[in-house]
């Protein structure tokens, strides 16, 4: 489905601004939360604190959304890339997968497998192949549903295959990290809703899905043991309930306007993981209810933005990735937001171009730039068709002719 769809006009500059803002805010909060009291900030080793590789990656990453914003534009438009492109990304991002699951290969923090060790240059660290697997999956998920002859409707040619990718995804990345899972379930959902698929297919998926994602639930005590502790009114707070109790007091303390960048003291040993998961509580902190809410404003246009571009698109594979990367963003902060407000048990799920992680970054900057590449597209065909339209361009034209019949 190739045809015309008149547009918004929606620029692509609106998503990268928002994005760039979002990761100028995550800077700041990384600095404030990597903060120590014996050692500066920074030293002649500061590439390889958490705050010298947030900068390199969120540089990295505006880079990245800038070149796929102008690069994207043709892959989306050729038919040999909406076949080829996401399959080639999806099956690297399978071996990616399961390479993170096996003993030697992997890294292990937190308790977790979930890394592979890359070394550039004089730079170490660990990418997450489940942090490519959100724009992979996407990217796949619209091949399948929008490909040419493909019929939402249909089981075997189409909902199944669809289905299929979603379930391997979900139980590859599930077994290490549950909440990325608990996403991904939730984005391809949404997707094959938005696809058209028929009502008793998606009831039947859900089924199974639920099944799954309870399995890996039940797989790891500690999941149990989160979710019995949420559930019971945090009466245990020198154990499962630290976290949660830390970031209640760690967003209580800011007030209005905070305590001042920099002038937080939760960091300081108290709340765990202040960098990532809990990075949103040190924001509120240190800027107050407003700077949390300016968060929550930025990941709202954000979303506003995407679907206009969204609604905009003159494709329907456009209309799919666009909504699946949209979804991406917005489930993805509003999970880390719930958990940072104890609304939702602790999961380990990063607060999108914000939370430290390299791979987090690059993953959302590249999404970034493929959502401002169908803005980008979306624009110049409607100025396209205006000029089509236009008194003056159709007067032109019938003196071209005219001269060309002469």
């Amino acid at each position: 489905m190739d045809e015309t769809k008149p547009g918004c006009g929606v620029g692509a500059d609106g998503l990268i601004v928002t994005a760039a803002a979002l990761m100028g805010i995550g800077i700041v909060a990384v600095a404030s939360a990597s903060a120590s009291l014996d050692r500066p900030l920074i030293g002649p080793d500061f590439l390889s604190t958490t705050l010298g590789r947030q900068i390199v990656f969120a540089t990295i990453g505006l880079c990245v959304a800038l070149l796929t914003r102008w690069l994207a534009v043709g892959a989306f438009r050729s038919p040999w890339m909406r076949l080829w492109g996401p399959r080639i990304l999806f099956a690297v991002t399978l071996l990616g997968l399961a390479a993170a699951l096996i003993p030697g290969i992997a890294v292990s923090q937190g308790g977790s497998q979930r890394w592979l060790r890359l070394s550039l240059g004089g730079l170490t660290t660990g990418a997450q192949p489940s942090e490519l697997a959100k724009v992979a999956m996407v990217l796949m998920l619209g091949s399948l549903l929008a490909e040419r002859g493909a019929n939402p409707r249909s089981l075997r040619r189409c909902f199944v295959p669809a289905s299929l990718v979603i379930g391997v995804t979900v139980v590859l990345v599930g077994r290490e990290d549950f909440g990325t899972a608990v996403l991904l379930g939730s984005v391809g959902a949404g997707m094959l809703f938005v696809a058209g698929c028929r009502l008793r297919h998606l009831a039947a998926v859900g089924v199974v899905g639920g099944i799954a994602l309870t399995v890996l639930l039940f797989a790891e005590r500690y999941r149990i043991d989160r979710i019995t502790a949420f559930l019971s009114g945090q009466d245990d707070p020198s154990g499962m309930d630290y976290q949660p109790l830390q970031s209640l007091a760690t967003l209580a303390s800011g007030g209005w306007s905070g305590m001042g960048l920099g002038l937080g003291v939760q960091k300081y040993g108290y709340l765990p993981a202040s960098r990532t998961d809990f990075v949103y509580s040190v924001i509120c902190e240190e800027m107050g209810v407003l700077g949390g809410a300016l968060v929550i404003a930025l990941f709202g246009v954000f979303v506003w933005l995407g679907l206009r571009t969204m609604w905009a698109s003159r494709t329907r594979y456009e209309r799919l990735v666009v909504f699946g990367l949209t979804a991406t963003v917005g489930v993805q902060a509003a999970m880390n937001l719930a958990v940072a407000t104890v609304v939702a048990p602790t999961t380990g799920i990063s607060l999108p171009l914000i939370s430290a992680g390299g791979s987090g970054v690059l993953t959302f900057s590249l999404a970034v730039g493929l959502l401002a590449a169908v803005a980008r597209s979306n624009r110049v065909g409607t100025a396209g068709a205006r000029r089509a339209k236009s008194p003056s361009h159709e007067s032109a034209q019938r003196r071209a002719e005219t001269a060309g019949a002469w």
